[in-house]
């Protein structure tokens, strides 16, 4: 996510706008920069009142002209009088970003008397369905051909309800959730049909020859239901859900639908394995912790509010991507003051990537956590990905996503995994939806490998990476070899 995102208007703003969305990604830049005020300005400006002069201490000046001393600089040469018109006017821009209670609506009041109120969630009664006994239902009528009848995340049978998965004994759940409200771009909500419908439906992990399907008790859950006129509602009946699985037992793995959805899917799980429990690897190209928006959550908020609810300690959290203009110096500091770990393609460049991979997997590995795998397509580079709302270029590639994935849910208890931001509408090919599937294929191996008692996340299958056959040299010196044994004991010729 990127500040751009709460500005679709931009190119019409007013300035004060402008100014606003500027300090909101800027706090504190001012206090980050030792620069003392100097003699003549305060000589200047002795006759101004002081509340007027504590605009200064405002992001404002620095959204204004860049850097303190540049504001400076600036009023060198104006008048006391032209100095403090100046202040007057950052004055009514701080006061007109804020909300009015007189002009404003802090929200559109719902109609509560509507009948329909709930009914974008309301459930089909059981008893207006056949009965059936509880389990995963099977929703092709041919045995081997994953590609026809209705089709599901990774080709697995069908779960409605949390009886079904009990009875089926499952590991993990897939579930789509379809919200792009939280976001500027739209087309997320199509994200879990692109994935359905893609050219991957399981089966075997060359890498590792595990195939997660005949290990794993996996099943489609469903879509859960959005109201696509609220992220704020739709948000709280997503927390039900990922709670309702995780309550079964079975891993819930989300398929989004913008990034808002880590938060109701964090506490979801805190809800189940308590608050704190477990860490978060959060692959994005955007730390996703911003605040001090108008809205509570978006999908550039959802690390703030999971960690400033506890749901999740900052500590157990780490990033991984993170790239481009968003954020600066603050949100980095942010990150260090509240103990948490990131990891920048600047680290990855300064580094190198088998470094940074090896020490993210270690920290996610620190206490025997329990972990959460949070994955944004667009940490991958748009080469991979252009079918998401926020592409930044130079992000992962496949060959260093793929590895990375499947080690951390080798290495790790999973409580829980979601993909997230992709918007198949953004691209003309299947590469998108189809690179997303193979980044959940990862995680899925991953879990197989731990059930089959692997837990070596760099474990790579002998049979497909060794042929044992004899080099072409090698092969050539031992056919060489025999003929000169064969020689020495031939019969010698008969004159």
């Amino acid at each position: 996510m990127k500040p751009i995102k709460f500005l679709p208007h931009i190119a019409v703003m007013t300035l004060g706008i402008y100014l606003n969305a500027v300090h909101i990604t800027s706090v504190n830049a001012k206090a980050n920069e030792e620069t003392n005020t100097p003699a003549w300005f305060e000589n200047k400006t002795k006759d101004i009142p002081a509340e007027k002069l504590s605009i200064l201490d405002s992001s404002l000046p620095t959204s204004l002209l860049g850097t303190v001393d540049r504001f400076y600089e600036a009023m060198r040469g104006k008048t006391p009088k032209e100095i403090e018109a100046y202040l007057d006017g950052m004055i009514a821009v701080a006061n007109a970003n804020k909300f009015n209670p007189e002009t404003d609506m802090a929200s559109i009041p719902l109609n509560t008397e509507s009948p329909f109120f709930n009914s974008w969630k309301v459930e089909r009664p059981a008893s207006l369905n056949p009965k059936r006994e509880p389990g995963p239902i099977h929703l092709s009528r041919y045995v081997n051909n994953r590609h026809s009848g209705v089709q599901t995340f990774a080709g697995a049978p069908l779960a409605i309800y949390p009886e079904d998965l009990i009875a089926g004994n499952v590991d993990v759940a897939i579930v789509g959730a379809p919200l792009d409200m939280g976001s500027y771009y739209r087309g997320q909500r199509f994200g879990p049909q692109a994935m359905r419908t893609g050219y991957y439906s399981g089966g075997v992990d060359m890498n590792t020859m595990i195939n997660p399907s005949k290990i794993l008790s996996i099943v489609d859950y469903g879509d859960i239901a959005i109201d696509n006129m609220s992220t704020e509602i739709s948000v709280r009946h997503v927390r039900e859900r990922v709670k309702e699985i995780a309550e079964t037992g079975a891993i819930p793995f989300i398929v989004g639908g913008d990034h808002s959805l880590e938060y109701p899917d964090i506490a979801g799980l805190a809800d189940v394995h308590g608050k704190g429990s477990f860490g978060v690897v959060h692959f994005d190209s955007h730390y996703d912790a911003g605040k001090n928006y108008p809205h509570w959550l978006t999908h550039g908020q959802p690390v703030y509010r999971a960690v400033k609810e506890g749901h999740v300690k900052a500590e157990n959290f780490i990033q991984v991507g993170l790239r481009g203009a968003w954020p600066g110096p603050e949100g980095f500091e942010w990150m260090r003051n509240n103990g948490m770990r990131y990891h920048t393609m600047a680290e990855v460049e300064k580094k190198g990537w088998e470094t940074v991979m090896k020490t993210v997997i270690s920290e996610a590995r620190e206490g025997g956590k329990k972990l959460f795998i949070s994955f944004d397509v667009d940490v991958l580079d748009p080469a991979f990905v252009p079918g998401t709302g926020t592409p930044v270029p130079g992000g992962l590639t496949m060959r260093e996503a793929i590895p990375i994935v499947r080690a951390l849910c080798t290495e790790n208890e999973m409580v829980g995994f979601e993909i997230v931001e992709l918007d198949p509408l953004l691209d003309s090919t299947y590469r998108s939806a189809l690179n997303a599937n193979f980044i959940m294929q990862a995680c899925l191996t991953g879990i197989a490998m731990r059930h089959q008692g692997i837990t070596e996340g760099d474990y790579l299958s002998e049979l497909t990476t060794e042929h044992m056959q004899p080099m072409a040299g090698e092969k050539a010196k031992a056919q060489g070899l025999a003929e000169s044994i064969d020689s020495q004991y031939a019969t010698p010729d008969k004159r």
